[in-house]
């Protein structure tokens, strides 16, 4: 019986690897060829004189009511102009970024064919970390200053938490979780569990469509974070039902366990040892249950409901 039991179990590990590989080799065929334009480097580079061609070309990078010294100004801007010179280092041309970013779209396009290739444009916005990445239908707006390594000198005075998403690394991430806003309905209520639902898919969504990251990138952990959420599972999970938490709405818990933070607040010992965001960690793992144990699209997965793939999970924590 044991020996029947491990073939079974090795013919459907091989018929889902086999389903993988055909997918990925159809994912290679679709055709797609972005349009990357560094206004990074034309800013920069380009003589002060001749701003108003810049202007010209691009009126959607400059706000009305701007007088034009407010550009120059930055044209000129000896700080600026470093920031200009790191990403230059940390870029290059940006060919790789080009390869990876076209190699995520094959995906997108895959999964979701009515998506329209944006026009990528590069951008430095002076470390603004709440637009890392901007990504409307027509264009893929990414703020290069903000990966430039999480010890790069700029970034002092950023809390540890915050830098590690200052990697390169997380450039890929970033774009799938601004494009998550457009498919993913928001959490139907404020329970924890839908709040822990909703990121699992996000998350999810990133295992579909950048299945090269690391699990380290895709949620902004580093690998020993992983190390823990892994060795911890089990103990999160208890104690998220003991609390009885999963279905309360205390506005409170997604600072505890949702939002970065430099741990989670479980209120106990192990508080400092725990990486921030656990709910989302263990929501990306009830998700990806769900997705194990049930014939679904990825589509029909990000309009379920938060208690439709709960309870149909069958998700068993690790111990």
């Amino acid at each position: 019986m044991k020996k029947i039991a491990f073939a079974l179990i090795a013919l459907v590990f091989f018929i889902s690897c086999n389903k993988k590989d055909k997918v990925e080799e159809a994912i290679e065929e679709v055709p797609v060829v972005l349009e990357v334009e560094r206004f990074d480097k034309i800013f920069y580079e380009t003589p002060v004189q001749d701003l108003s061609k810049i202007k010209k070309e691009y009126p959607y990078l400059f706000p009305a009511g701007n007088e034009d010294s407010v550009w120059t100004n930055k044209m000129k801007n000896p700080l600026l102009r470093e920031l200009h010179a790191e990403v230059q280092k940390q870029f290059g041309d940006f060919q790789s970024e080009r390869t990876e970013l076209e190699e995520l779209f094959r995906h997108i396009k895959y999964y979701f064919p009515q998506t329209k290739l944006p026009k990528v444009i590069t951008l430095i916005s002076e470390v603004d970390t709440d637009s890392k990445v901007i990504y409307a239908d027509s264009l893929l707006l990414i703020s290069l200053d903000v990966y430039l390594g999480k010890d790069h000198r700029f970034y002092e005075g950023f809390p540890e938490y915050q830098r590690t998403s200052f990697e390169k690394s997380q450039l890929l991430p970033d774009v799938v979780s601004d494009f998550a806003l457009r498919k993913i309905p928001p959490p139907r209520d404020r329970t924890l569990l839908s709040q822990m639902i909703y990121f699992g898919k996000e998350l999810y969504l990133k295992d579909v469509l950048i299945p090269q990251v690391s699990d380290a990138d895709k949620i902004g952990y580093t690998p020993e974070q992983i190390t823990w959420s892994q060795e911890n599972e089990g103990y999160v999970w208890r104690y998220f039902i003991d609390e009885n938490l999963l279905y309360d709405s205390d506005p409170k818990l997604p600072g505890r366990f949702i939002n970065p933070a430099p741990f989670s607040k479980f209120y106990l010992e192990i508080d400092n040892e725990s990486p921030g965001k656990i709910g989302m960690w263990i929501g990306w793992q009830i998700v990806r249950s769900y997705m194990k144990n049930n014939d679904v699209s990825l589509q029909q997965l990000l309009q379920a409901d938060a208690k439709e793939i709960f309870d149909n999970s069958k998700y068993k924590p690790k111990k």
